[in-house]
């Protein structure tokens, strides 16, 4: 069973703010996450396995929301969270490092996601939609969630590096 939360990706709700600020160190990319081509039109999924604890993450520009002449560049990401586990475990935290293409890094801490802190069974999955959006034409995104199992153990489960590109510049992972 996968569970489902959008957020809401409105001119409103992915105004410029200070979380989101320009950077794409690809360099950093390499090595730290499966990656897999799907058709032009899906693009890249992303993934990395910590702890029984799989993250994929599918980023898509979004041009209707970008305007390239106000240097104004909008992402929706999809992250799906698997649980490959013996025991239940529950996202409680976020924190995202976002880098423009300028280098510059921000980070960015919270409670949950999209306004929930879900328990995941064994054997199941939660999902959301969120955006960011940038000064810069392309960008990188990475992070962690702090969990805790039903065992009362806390830990990480990373986030893998993926990139934001648009049509108006592309980078490669060497």
């Amino acid at each position: 069973m996968e569970a489902h939360a959008t957020e809401g990706l409105t001119q409103e709700s992915l105004r410029p703010n200070a979380a989101c600020t320009p950077a794409c160190p690809a360099r950093y990319l390499g090595g730290m996450y499966e990656l897999e081509k799907f058709p032009q039109s899906v693009g890249y999924q992303y993934e990395l396995e910590t702890r029984r604890i799989r993250v994929a993450v599918r980023p898509a520009y979004l041009d209707d929301q970008s305007n390239p002449e106000d240097d104004r560049y909008v992402w929706s990401y999809t992250v799906t969270i698997e649980n490959r586990g013996s025991e239940p475990v529950q996202l409680l935290s976020r924190t995202w490092n976002i880098v423009d293409g300028t280098g510059r890094m921000q980070e960015i801490s919270g409670p949950g996601v999209v306004g929930a802190q879900p328990v995941i069974a064994p054997g199941e999955s939660f999902q959301y939609t969120s955006g960011c959006p940038l000064e810069t034409a392309s960008g990188s995104m990475s992070g962690r969630y702090q969990m805790k199992s039903a065992s009362g153990e806390s830990f990480e489960a990373e986030i893998p590096a993926f990139l934001l590109e648009s049509p108006y510049e592309r980078r490669q992972i060497h």
